[in-house]
């Protein structure tokens, strides 16, 4: 069976999911969007990724497009029409609607809804504890970074710089000389003596679902952390490092612009987070035994 995904109120095949050439989300990125994991057939943190959902709608203005119960209803019908069966994701947007091009907010216009789903390979713990490099890059976003905006431009842009260099993610600097967030992730840092250290949430980053979640966990098993900024040489001398995101669960990072972090593994916090946050999404002990056979 191909993917199905949803548009214009309805299931159809992926390939003939389309919107206006007038929607406002093509247009002005004149809209916000969400990306959920599923595990074995739960959403994680879906009443939080739905939360922060409609935080961005209010900031923007848009109204939902349905209500929420509708969309979790609908969100499940397209997982199941495309047979998600261990782990997956859904991405779903949700525009200010279609409109004759006018930079000011239409009257009496419907916001678009359409969402897809992507198959994702098996937990393998292994590849998730593998630590991976990270450049800095000047952030050059606008300042309403908390909203989850599909202007995403200068993300790609960063990104792509990343690829070129071999590394995974690159981390944004402000013009202090801070670490905000990674293009699609959240940074992290463990000093010397075991702080865990994140950007606490502002304007300047995104408040992920994950990195949320890793907080709580986090303060649950006594950590010592702090949301707050830190610089790129904070990070660099830092013992440990990794990043979270929906996607990448929780990476350690292992190198920085070249320099190697702790001993160029993960790092003993990381790596009793990242069993944490396996049994949080459900892995759990089957998910540290490595990939299924």
């Amino acid at each position: 069976m191909g993917r199905i995904a949803y548009a214009g109120g309805r299931y159809v095949p992926h390939g003939e999911a389309h919107v206006h050439v007038e929607d406002r989300g093509y247009q002005f990125a004149d809209a916000v969007y969400e990306v959920i994991a599923v595990h074995h057939g739960r959403l994680i943190d879906e009443d939080e990724h739905l939360a922060r959902l409609d935080r961005s709608l209010r900031e923007l203005e848009i109204a939902w497009p349905l209500s929420e119960r509708a969309l979790r209803f609908k969100i499940r019908e397209l997982i199941r029409r495309n047979r998600i069966g261990a782990r997956g994701m859904v991405y779903l947007q949700i525009s200010r609607g279609v409109a004759p091009r006018n930079h000011a907010f239409p009257k009496g216009r419907r916001p678009v809804l359409v969402m897809t789903v992507k198959l994702l390979p098996a937990f393998d713990y292994a590849e998730a504890s593998r630590g991976v490099s990270v450049i800095t890059a000047p952030d050059q976003r606008w300042r309403r970074c908390d909203i989850k905006s599909v202007s995403l431009l200068a993300n790609v842009l960063a990104r792509q710089q990343a690829v070129e260099a071999g590394a995974y993610e690159a981390w944004l600097v402000g013009d202090d000389g801070l670490v905000t967030e990674g293009t699609a992730s959240n940074a992290w840092i463990v000093t010397a003596d075991g702080l865990l250290l994140t950007h606490d949430a502002s304007h300047a980053i995104l408040n992920g679902i994950t990195r949320q979640a890793v907080l709580r966990i986090a303060a649950d098993h006594g950590v010592t952390l702090r949301e707050g900024p830190f610089s790129v040489a904070d990070a660099t001398s830092a013992a440990e490092a990794f990043l979270t995101s929906t996607t990448s669960l929780i990476k350690p990072v292992v190198g920085i612009d070249g320099a190697v972090i702790g001993d160029g593994g993960i790092g003993p916090l990381t790596s009793r987070l990242l069993d944490y946050y396996v049994d949080h999404v459900g892995e759990g002990a089957a998910g540290r035994a490595g990939p299924s056979t």
